[in-house]
């Protein structure tokens, strides 16, 4: 097969959207930090999956169409960061194909870098080892190789092939991954949509059929899912260590270490600098992975768990999370008829939290819309775009409240047409208070932007919550059930007495300036409880002048601000 028609191009873009949603738990779980709100799979399945079912509906002969659908529907559906570069680079991609009438391998490769570069474009300040380096590693290859291979799924398999082991490479390139012995998240999503698209080119037997409300699957349906699963494990010993090198491995050595690795498993990490190989493989036999390790020097944190075993543990600790997180989205998705077009007016505020408490502290800052979302969902574009018009004003500002949102909104911004659209980059709830609180009706809109801008360095926030999972983060050790302090930087503190790690967490963040300390409780602690705490900091932080506020968040047992 030399080209492609625009009825296999709906065909490959569908199967891609489908293993990227069958596969959105995995993905989630690559999340860097261990908290309970991991949403790359979920984000990046809700993206493509909103193009996907518009892509449903055109013809099978008409590619203009076709295009028009990946890139409208991806857009407007795009949810957090990951979300956003996925629409961004199918934008680039239907931009090269949406004038051919067959894609052949020259149309191919054109397309894949006027992807990456549409998508590099996106992002004002883009990292290396993130979904952006794996799109440019396979641009880059297929650019390469379309000149002398013209059979489309040779071409597209070795450009897969490359992606995946620049994938394997992203914890050399960002040292966090790296700590927490992960992939990036982003372009394992992009790798396995990549996948799902080539299995039609190989004429697997694929499912095209997109069923209503798939992506968003009931917490008991998840659960059964999962028990179901539980004897398709192929590989049972999840299996972890580090070879401490006698001597610099050569790239041939380290290839043959990782071929033996395929043999015996699968979901392979080996990554390797000059004193040391990192490996994580799921195998049935980890010894046999250990005495290969050992035929390169002396082995040190060795793990390995049964994950048939620990499978009905996770399902248990999992249920609340799932369960809570489906009730926002169900929450957000139901339909509202109260909300009507407001009057026009000069200025207008959407701002984006989750809990009732938080929701009306924000109306009472004039807030003139309040999208339910943030952490644990992540409002889209379209989400944003449909709050604007509800607020009928010339001059809006959003305030996204959360750093994985901040594109959605500035994607929002460039599609708008009449109205002016203001993003203040606010990266959590005290940020767009404070943000909110500094408007000044007598200024323009643009110094209005630079004034709220200016006075988010004048807060330091914190969020206090769960470890969902083992890792090691910001050099700290976590275990799975542990109290994490998080702060705008990183994880503060870590224990396992929630006042103690929040109290430990805030000696990190108040200084001799500070002068205000703000407690907003979550849904799961009891007012007294709260009042416990306060009593408790304002011993310690006798400087300070402590507040509680009825937050209502969910996942997060405190939001704090220290001013």
């Amino acid at each position: 097969m030399q080209s492609m028609d625009a009825g296999l191009l709906k065909k490959c873009f569908i199967a891609g959207a489908k293993n990227l949603e069958a596969n959105k738990e995995y993905i989630n779980e690559l999340n860097v930090f261990p908290v309970p709100d991991g949403d790359t799979g979920t984000n990046m399945t809700m993206t493509i999956m909103s193009a996907a079912k518009a892509v449903a509906d055109t013809e099978d002969g008409d590619m203009e169409a076709v295009c028009k659908a990946i890139s409208s529907g991806s857009l407007r559906g795009a949810r957090g960061n990951s979300g956003v570069i996925l629409s961004q680079l199918l934008r680039g991609f239907c931009k090269v194909v949406r004038e051919q009438e067959t894609i052949d391998a020259a149309v191919l490769s054109q397309a894949f870098q006027r992807a990456s570069e549409t998508a590099y474009k996106a992002v004002m300040k883009p990292k290396e080892g993130t979904i952006l380096t794996v799109a440019k590693a396979m641009a880059d290859k297929i650019m390469e190789l379309a000149p002398e291979t013209e059979e489309l799924e040779e071409l597209l398999s070795l450009t897969v092939a490359y992606g995946d082991e620049t994938l394997a490479r992203t914890p050399e390139m960002l040292p966090v991954l790296k700590e927490a012995g992960v992939v990036d998240s982003g372009g394992q999503g992009l790798m396995t949509a990549m996948k799902g698209a080539l299995a039609v080119l190989k004429g697997e037997e694929v499912d095209l059929c997109l069923e209503e409300g798939g992506s968003h699957p009931a917490a008991g349906a998840l659960t059964q899912d999962r028990k179901l699963s539980t004897d398709d494990i192929k590989f049972g010993y999840c299996t972890e260590f580090i070879v401490n090198l006698e001597k610099p491995l050569s790239e041939e050595d380290l290839q043959d270490f990782k071929a033996f690795l395929e043999s015996i498993g699968d979901s392979i990490v080996c990554v390797a600098d000059e004193d040391m190989v990192k490996v994580h493989v799921h195998t049935n036999h980890p010894g046999q992975a250990f005495e290969k390790g050992l035929t390169y020097g002396s082995l040190s944190r060795m793990k390995v768990d049964n994950m048939r075993e620990e499978h009905e543990e996770k399902l248990i600790k999992d249920a609340s999370r799932i369960a809570a997180m489906e009730k926002l989205r169900q929450d957000q998705e139901k339909p509202e008829p109260e909300r009507t077009r407001q009057e026009h007016k000069k200025y207008g505020f959407i701002t984006v939290c989750a809990g009732k408490g938080l929701a009306e502290i924000f109306q009472g800052l004039g807030a003139s819309y309040v999208i339910e979302g943030g952490q644990t969902m992540n409002p889209s574009t379209e989400d944003m775009l449909e709050a604007v018009e509800m607020v009928n004003a010339d001059n809006v500002f959003i305030l996204p409240n959360n750093k994985n949102i901040i594109l959605a909104a500035e994607q929002a911004a460039s599609l708008m047409k009449d109205t002016r659209i203001f993003v203040v980059p606010t990266k959590t709830i005290p940020q767009g208070i404070t943000a909110l609180i500094n408007y000044n009706e007598a200024a323009s809109p643009e110094e209005n932007l630079e004034a709220m801008t200016e006075s988010l360095s004048t807060v330091s926030s914190g969020q206090v919550t769960y470890a969902v999972r083992n890792t090691s983060v910001d050099g700290k050790e976590i275990r799975e059930g542990d109290i994490m302090g998080i702060g705008d930087k990183g994880i503060l503190a870590v224990g396992q007495i929630l006042n103690q790690t929040t109290e430990e967490m805030l000696g990190k963040m108040v200084t001799e300036d500070s002068e205000l300390i703000t407690v907003y409780r979550g849904e799961d602690i009891k007012e007294a409880d709260a009042e416990a705490l306060c009593q408790d900091l304002r011993k310690a932080f006798p400087a300070c002048e402590v507040e509680l506020q009825d937050g209502g968040q969910p996942v997060y047992y405190y939001i704090l601000s220290v001013e």
